[in-house]
C-alpha cells in the first residue's frame, strides 16, 4: 500500500470520527435543551397547581398540606429530569393537586374529617398548670416551649393563662388577666391613630425616596446625624423617622452577647 493510500484511509477515518463526534455533541445539546424545557414546564405547572390548591400552602402548613407540598415538589423535580416520559410526572402532579383541593373542600364541610386529616388543638397549659402528657403527645420539650413563650413576649410563665398547640404546629398564648397589658379601652381613652415610620438608612445606605416622603432632605439628615454624633452614614446600621419627625439612629457595633441567659 502506497503512502497516499494510507493517508487517504487515515483521512477517511478522521472524517467518520468527526461526524460521530458531531452527532454525539448534537445529541448532548438536544438532551440539555430538553431538560431546560421540561424544567420550565414543571415550574409553570407547579405554580398553577399551587394557585389551585390555594394560598394556604404558603402560610403555616398542617401535616396533610406539608405532605402534599413536598410530594408535588418532588414530582416536579422528577419531571424536570424525566426525558423519556415527562407526561407521567405531570399527571401525578395534577392528581395530587386535585386530591388536595378535594380534601380541603371536604374538610371545610365536615368537622370530623377535618380533625382526622388536619388534626386538632392540644392544650399545653391552663390556669397555671402544665400538662406533661400533652407535651409528650405533641413531642414538645420544655425548653422549646419556653423559647416559644419568649418569642411571644412571655418571659414569666405566671403571665400565661393558657397555651395551646394548634394543628399547624404553632403555639397560641392567652395572657393571664392580671398580667395582660392595659388597653386604651380599660382606661376609657381613645388613642390617636398610629403611623408608619420611614426607614431612611439601612446598613449605611440612604433611602432618599423615603426621606423625601417624610418631608426631609439630605441636608437635614446630615445635620441630624451630626447632632447625634454620627460622622458618616457608614457608621449607621439602621435609622428611621417616626411620625413626630424624630430620627432614631442605631449605630454599627462590634459588640456581641455571648451569654445564654435563657438556658
Amino acid at each position: 500500500m502506497s503512502i497516499f493510500s494510507v493517508k487517504a484511509v487515515n483521512m477517511n477515518n478522521f472524517i467518520i470520527k468527526t461526524k460521530n463526534n458531531l452527532k454525539n455533541d448534537k445529541g448532548d445539546i438536544l438532551e440539555i435543551l430538553k431538560v431546560i424545557i421540561t424544567s420550565a414546564v414543571s415550574l409553570i405547572v407547579l405554580f398553577f397547581l399551587t394557585k389551585l390548591v390555594g394560598n394556604k400552602q404558603l402560610s403555616e402548613l398542617n401535616m396533610f398540606d406539608y405532605i402534599v407540598s413536598i410530594t408535588i415538589g418532588s414530582i416536579a423535580a422528577e419531571m424536570a429530569t424525566e426525558l423519556e416520559n415527562p407526561e407521567q410526572p405531570l399527571v401525578a402532579m395534577a392528581v395530587y393537586a386535585i386530591i388536595s383541593f378535594g380534601v380541603s373542600v371536604w374538610c371545610s364541610k365536615c368537622l370530623t374529617v377535618r380533625r382526622i386529616v388536619f388534626g386538632k388543638s392540644v392544650v399545653l397549659m391552663q390556669n397555671g398548670k402544665l400538662f406533661r402528657k400533652n407535651f409528650k403527645k405533641c413531642r414538645l420539650d420544655l425548653s422549646e416551649f419556653l423559647m416559644q413563650c419568649r418569642l411571644n413576649g412571655f418571659y414569666d410563665l405566671s403571665a400565661v393563662d393558657t397555651a395551646v398547640m394548634e394543628a399547624s404546629g404553632k403555639i397560641s398564648f392567652m395572657p393571664a388577666s392580671a398580667k395582660r397589658p392595659v388597653t386604651p379601652e380599660d382606661l376609657n381613652i381613645v388613642p390617636s391613630g398610629d403611623e408608619v415610620f420611614y426607614s431612611v438608612i439601612m446598613d449605611g445606605k440612604i433611602f432618599e425616596y423615603n426621606l423625601k416622603s417624610a418631608g426631609r432632605d439630605l441636608n437635614w439628615l446630615k445635620n441630624e446625624l451630626k447632632v447625634q454624633g454620627v460622622k458618616s452614614k457608614k457608621e449607621v446600621y439602621f435609622a428611621a423617622l417616626d411620625k413626630n419627625g424624630t430620627l432614631n439612629v442605631f449605630k454599627n457595633t462590634d459588640e456581641k452577647q455571648n451569654n445564654d441567659i435563657f438556658e
